[in-house]
């Protein structure tokens, strides 16, 4: 979707025409009780640049100043978006910073003049303690990757241990937006690939939003499912920006259980980043924060959530993604669980026949491996989730080995006390399980 660009002064330094922009200035409240989350140590991705903690942040969010950085660190963000000026800010708040300037730009490498503006930016920041990653565009056309492959290219041989970032179209772009041909898996798949082979990224990017006042979009897992397919191909991270608000009367605000849905769905496909689309913005309504700062309803949850998400996938970190399983409804892009997994739903769910635009609903499993293995038997771990937003579920489920369930507020394993175990999800919730040594 496209949005209109403001005319204000941004939020957040972006300058695609998909993105509203606009001014805020934040007031934390008393909120801010609860840590911020540091970064910590690498485990994943490309030459120079890992991961590290795993990522949770935001699109379009307000100006980096201490209340905000205060608000953000509290509601368990790690990711903020910075100018230069703003890194000490994020600093002093234990936050990684996304950098986002005019250089960062293909067009810098055109002259030498700006080139050499672009290197010493480089030189100037990339010590910097706050400093994660350089901020480079939104959803590029096909015909935009050789170009920026000299951009990331650049950045790589100046500065290999941050990440330069870039967010790519959902599925339901057009073939025009994307550049490329073909029905939406093809054209989709399409893009992926010469995105991957052009421009040679360190984390795959992509946002997709559903939540439509008239249902539900049928491509979410579709979308997840492509993703993860390229992730594992070409060994990359990825990152899934998911809708938490509305810009248009067409989409609806989600609610706290369909933001569990997102994130532990997002969990399952074996991602190791989630955005928000929008923290604060104008033209928008929900979001994270109002434009003055003011929390909104979101924001309590999505603070436990946030945290339940990097202790998820923390604990994931350095396994495999094996397999991705629906049962219940099988929407496009899901597969159903096949026999004699190690890790299991006991008993499964009934199949429903699936309705367009209709809410998922059924069970969701990611199955996960120690590195190197590629086969569901090899399987530890498995994320569980209860994909019925409407209603809390008891899910079966069983295990070649006696079972642990991760407690995500102490990152601590507890065992269920056998083989075999019942799980109570919430609405939308999940749980990461895995076998016993």
């Amino acid at each position: 979707m496209h949005l209109p660009l403001s005319t204000s002064r941004t939020i957040f330094r972006h300058h695609s025409p998909h993105r509203a922009l606009q001014l805020g200035l934040p007031r934390i409240m008393l909120l801010i009780l609860l840590v911020g989350i540091a970064p910590q140590a690498s485990t994943a991705a490309a030459p120079g640049w890992r991961v590290g903690e795993p990522v949770v942040t935001y699109w379009c969010g307000p100006s980096m100043t201490e209340a905000t950085a205060s608000q953000m660190a509290a509601g368990g963000f790690n990711l903020v978006w910075c100018t230069e000026a703003e890194l000490d800010v994020a600093h002093r708040h234990h936050l990684r910073a996304q950098l986002t300037h005019p250089l960062l730009s293909p067009e810098s490498l055109d002259t030498p003049a700006r080139r050499a503006e672009l290197d010493q930016l480089i030189a100037r920041v990339k010590s910097h303690p706050a400093l994660y990653a350089y901020f480079i565009t939104d959803e590029p056309n096909a015909t935009n990757f050789p170009a920026l492959g000299r951009i990331l290219g650049h950045l790589r041989e100046h500065d290999p241990a941050h990440l330069a970032y870039i967010n790519l179209f959902p599925t339901y772009a057009t073939n025009d937006q994307l550049g490329n041909h073909g029905d939406v898996t093809n054209a989709y798949r399409a893009h992926l690939s010469q995105y991957v082979r052009d421009v040679h990224p360190s984390l795959l990017s992509y946002d997709h939003y559903q939540f439509s006042v008239k249902g539900d979009n049928d491509q979410y897992f579709l979308n997840l499912a492509l993703v993860r397919e390229r992730s594992l191909l070409d060994h990359l991270p990825f990152l899934n920006i998911v809708q938490a608000a509305t810009w248009t009367k067409s989409m609806r605000i989600p609610r706290e259980d369909e933001m569990r849905f997102l994130v532990y769905t997002t969990l399952a496909y074996g991602a190791e980043g989630i955005s928000y689309y929008i923290y604060a913005c104008a033209g928008h309504e929900g979001g994270i924060a109002t434009l003055d700062g003011t929390p909104t309803s979101l924001y309590l949850p999505l603070s436990a959530l946030n945290r339940e998400f990097v202790a998820v996938a923390r604990s994931l970190q350095g396994l495999r993604s094996t397999g991705v399983y629906h049962a219940g409804m099988l929407p496009p892009g899901a597969v159903p669980p096949p026999a004699d997994l190690p890790l299991f739903l006991e008993p499964r769910p009934e199949s429903v026949a699936h309705a367009p635009g209709k809410p998922v609903k059924g069970v969701l499993l990611g199955l996960f491996a120690p590195a190197g293995e590629t086969r569901d038997r090899r399987a530890t771990h498995a994320v569980v989730v209860n994909l019925d937003y409407g209603s809390d579920a008891v899910v079966g489920i069983g295990g070649r080995r006696k079972l642990e369930v991760l407690e995500p507020g102490t990152g601590a394993w507890r065992a269920l006390g056998g083989r075999k175990a019942e799980l109570h999800l919430p609405r939308g919730g999940g749980a990461l399980v895995r076998l016993t040594r």
